[in-house]
């Protein structure tokens, strides 16, 4: 009977999946956020005219935003109070390093590129509206500030992708060699 609380307060302490709150909100940033990205990258080519047609599909990319950005604060929370499971120790060093820079660096535009764009979005003289409700001003309008946030916003997205790529490439390869990695954020 000792034997099997050891093992359950062991798999408790190191557990070898990700939870399934953690698992749930991993896919769903997951599709949410390439929807962003692509519909960041799309919106770019809609013309300014007629007027109002780029307006709405801005404000609806911003409205996906804040709601994506809030998902984000609760998956970081999430995240700062669950451990995740640990990478095998057969798993060689420069791939765990590989492994945790990635997931850091990704996290960082998850949070840079919401706030960014808020950021960006609330320094023009448009107000942000969310889905339809206009938010309050937070301050007033100022060009620098709008090119600044909206420069790192850009910056952020190229990068975001980039690590993307990385990370599914690297999903794939764990399949492939079938080690149990990807299979730890299936659900």
């Amino acid at each position: 009977m000792e034997e099997n609380n050891a093992e359950v307060a062991e798999s408790v302490e190191t557990p070898t999946r990700y939870t399934s709150l953690a698992i749930a909100l991993h896919w769903l940033l997951a599709i949410g956020l390439i929807y962003q990205l692509w519909l960041g990258v799309w919106m770019g080519d809609i013309p300014k005219t007629p007027p109002g047609l780029r307006a709405e599909w801005f404000n609806w990319h911003k409205s996906v935003g804040i709601v994506l950005g809030l998902l984000i604060v609760l998956r970081g929370l999430w995240r700062l109070t669950h451990r995740p499971p640990e990478l095998p120790d057969s798993m060689p060093l420069w791939q765990t390093w590989a492994a945790n820079t990635s997931h850091a660096v990704l996290y960082i535009c998850m949070v840079a590129m919401p706030l960014s764009g808020f950021l960006g979005s609330s320094f023009t003289a448009y107000p942000i509206k969310f889905f339809g409700t206009p938010l309050p001003r937070l301050w007033e309008a100022s060009a620098d500030l709008k090119e600044i946030f909206s420069g790192i916003h850009t910056a952020c997205s190229y990068l975001f992708m980039l690590m993307i790529a990385v990370h599914i490439l690297a999903a794939v390869l764990h399949m492939m060699r079938r080690d149990g990695i990807a299979k730890r954020m299936l659900p």
